[in-house]
């Protein structure tokens, strides 16, 4: 009879424990942020917001560092500083600079700069023409080109830098100089460009040298919704000349 109400003891002490553990459980999270912090003051702050919510972000934070390598051969590291150019109908020209990148093949993976002749020069494949195609023209002629000395190639190019096609203004502006003509861009947003204008001047009568062509743009009537047919597209080489 001893041992058969030793039994019901031994197992009612676990359960009379349980509300005793259960604290014990609670504070647990805490103290161990307690250790990562460093404080009891930092920790205290981490158990307002949740050591369940917090726990999830730090193992997102460092899943996403092992990734990161992982995804640089395909160009996404370069994507930050890339020219807002779309890949599929800007031709490039003449001194662009373009990032080219072919995976698991850090040789080839470099920037080159378009020579006047619009060539670039690569390894393995030596000079390509690179003027006139597209950014995804001219990576499937690269990936066709090293199609022979390794198995499907995969090739990004990317355009850092605007370089061939520019407009110009000059004048009574606050910045003068060439600007990259990288998007579709109006005279009157050529001018918000050049960050508006000096305070004498001739907003009326703005001329545009175009080749042999001199194209007359009155800033006043336009934004006042009137001859919206001269707020033109502004094409490359243009002149912009505010007096």
């Amino acid at each position: 009879m001893s041992l058969a109400d030793e039994q019901p003891k031994q197992k009612s002490n676990p359960s009379k424990e349980t509300p005793h553990s259960g604290a014990p459980a609670q504070a647990a999270p805490a103290g161990s942020t307690t250790q990562t912090q460093g404080g009891a003051a930092q920790s205290g702050a981490a158990a307002q917001t949740g050591p369940s919510g917090s726990t999830p972000q730090a193992q997102d934070t460092t899943a996403a560092q092992p990734g990161a390598p992982q995804g640089t051969p395909a160009g996404t590291a370069a994507r930050p500083g890339n020219a807002p150019v779309d890949p599929k109908t800007f031709i490039i020209g003449a001194d662009d600079i373009l990032q080219i990148t072919v995976w698991n093949e850090p040789q080839l993976s470099r920037t080159y700069n378009v020579r006047p002749d619009g060539k670039i020069s690569m390894p393995l494949i030596n000079e390509i023409n690179a003027a006139g195609l597209t950014p995804e023209r001219l990576g499937a002629t690269i990936a066709e080109s090293l199609s022979s000395l390794m198995q499907h190639p995969e090739v990004s190019v990317a355009v850092t830098q605007v370089l061939s096609r520019k407009y110009f203004i000059m004048g009574e502006v606050q910045r003068v100089g060439a600007f990259p003509l990288t998007v579709p861009t109006t005279v009157l947003e050529a001018l918000v460009n050049a960050g508006g204008f000096r305070e004498f001047a001739k907003t009326k009568d703005i001329i545009i040298m175009r080749g042999t062509q001199r194209l007359h743009f009155n800033y006043n009537n336009v934004i006042k919704g009137k001859d919206l047919s001269k707020n033109i597209k502004v094409e490359p080489g243009d002149q912009i000349i505010v007096r």
